[in-house]
This record gives C-alpha cells, sequence and structure tokens, in this order.
C-alpha cells in the first residue's frame, strides 16, 4: 500500500520519502514501484522519460527524523491499532506543527489516533484501494477533532492524485470494510460450513453477482491477517455477534497461512 500510494503521489508531480524501518523493505518497494510502472508503460499510460521522471520524485530513508519538513505524512503499516497508535505519537514529535497527519487505516477509530497527538485537529483518515495506482476511490474520514480546514486540505490532495475522495462517517470499517469484510467473512463460514469448496464459493459469486474476484480469492489477495484484524475491529467496536471472524479464518492466520503474501491461504501461490 505505501508503494501505491508513493507512486501514484509521484505521478501527480509531488516529492514524496518513503520512510520504513528496514532497508530490504525500501528496496523491495522501489522494485515495486518499477514493476508497477513497466506495466503502465506496456498500457501505453506512460512513457520511459515519465517513468524516469516519477522514479526521480521518490526518495527513500530509514531515518525517521528526515520526515520532520514533510508537509503531509501517510501512515500505512499494517492494521495493528497499537502499532499505528505509537508511530503518531512519534509523528506528532518529530514533524512540523502544521503538518497534517494522515492514516491509511481501513477500521481502525481516526478519532482515538488522533487523541494520542498534540494536534488532533490535523489528524485525518485517508483510506486508499488496493493496488493504489489503479483504484479510484479514497475514503476520507473525520475525527472528532478533524478540523475542516485539514479535512478540505486532504479532499483536494486525494484530487490531485486522481482519486475520487467519498465521505466516511468514524465508525469501525468506515463505508468499504463494513460491507465488504462480512461478505468475505461470510464465504469462509460457507467453506467451514461445508456448503461448497473454494473454488465452487468464487465461481458462484464471480458469475452470479458479478463479482471480478470471488471473496475468498479477494481475502487471500488483501492478506488474510488483515482480514481477521478489520473483523476484530467491526466486532469489538460494533458489539453485534453477526461480525464474529470466523473459526476457520482465525485458524488460517494462526497456521500463518495468510494468503498471496505467505504462499498459501484458501489457494496455494508460487
Amino acid at each position: 500500500m505505501g508503494s501505491g500510494i508513493a507512486q501514484t503521489a509521484a505521478q501527480s508531480g509531488m516529492d514524496v520519502l518513503v520512510y520504513d524501518i528496514a532497508s530490504n523493505a525500501l528496496q523491495k518497494s522501489d522494485a515495486e514501484v518499477g514493476k508497477s510502472l513497466d506495466r503502465l508503460i506496456k498500457k501505453e499510460v506512460l512513457n520511459q522519460k515519465q517513468k524516469e521522471e516519477v522514479l526521480k520524485k521518490i526518495k527513500y530513508t530509514t531515518q525517521f527524523d528526515d520526515l520532520k519538513s514533510c508537509d503531509l505524512c501517510i501512515e500505512a503499516v499494517t492494521e495493528n491499532e497499537t502499532l499505528k497508535l505509537e508511530i503518531f505519537k512519534k509523528l506528532d514529535a518529530t514533524v512540523k506543527s502544521e503538518t497534517i497527519l494522515a492514516s491509511n487505516t481501513s477500521s481502525i477509530s481516526i478519532t482515538k489516533i488522533g487523541s494520542v497527538t498534540k494536534r488532533p485537529d490535523k489528524v485525518v483518515g485517508m483510506h486508499f484501494m488496493n493496488p493504489v495506482p489503479l483504484m479510484k476511490l479514497v475514503e476520507g474520514i473525520r475525527g472528532l477533532a478533524t478540523s475542516s480546514e485539514t479535512f478540505d486540505r486532504t479532499k483536494e490532495l486525494a484530487k490531485k492524485m486522481g482519486k475520487t475522495f467519498v465521505e466516511a462517517r468514524d465508525f469501525p470499517g468506515f463505508i468499504v470494510n463494513r460491507i465488504l469484510m462480512p461478505m468475505i467473512n461470510e464465504a469462509i463460514y460457507a467453506l467451514y460450513e461445508g456448503v461448497a469448496q473454494p473454488e465452487a464459493i468464487d465461481s458462484a459469486m464471480k458469475l452470479g453477482t458479478n463479482q471480478p474476484m470471488g471473496p475468498l480469492a479477494l481475502g487471500d489477495f488483501i492478506g488474510l491477517d488483515t482480514c481477521l484484524a478489520i473483523m476484530n475491529v467491526l466486532h469489538d467496536g460494533l458489539g453485534d455477534s453477526k461480525y464474529r471472524p470466523c473459526p476457520l479464518l482465525i485458524k488460517y492466520v494462526e497456521a500463518g497461512w495468510l494468503g498471496k503474501k505467505s504462499g498459501r491461504g484458501f489457494y496455494k501461490y508460487n
């Protein structure tokens, strides 16, 4: 997600600094951006010169203090609330007082994230869809203390990046995952209860509802650990049993079968 956000921002003419604690993660990010741009060249969306210009706009660092001159920081770590809160505390203490702090969280309260900073008025949700360079939607989430100025600036930034900005209330899961994740979870229940095999479940949903990808394959693509984390946020935050994560989803995550990124989920991947 971070690589995709960086690429999209750079393609929009912005100077981008990508931070990660691990240098190998940054090398992987650089390679992923290059491959993504090559795919756009094949589709004749970009040319080689434009690719080179985009790459020049993206810098990488493992030094957190390098972020202090940024005008906007977009956090895109895993869906782990404790980790996100720690990062926002550190960002708040590092960057300029006027810097906007945005989270790409797919389910965690923006109000709660903002509360650990001294600038909750400048904390906002900016939830991109994956793959970022291709998906048009950005969910904008206003925390309880988010100022109108911050929200309006975030909306304009999303538009500059070529995205459609849709405002969502600060409720668990916002719009997309409030609807999408229970569907994926229900598909896992169908497998768990023996209704059908994965291929049959996905084929039925693709052909019967005209979805480009079946729910189990989509869960694998998203990452089953991320799906579980979001279902836990929905279940804990809304208190309704309909959001209870399927036991099979929990077992797969415990086994390390996280989907495409681990090589195995509901399907096997090379």
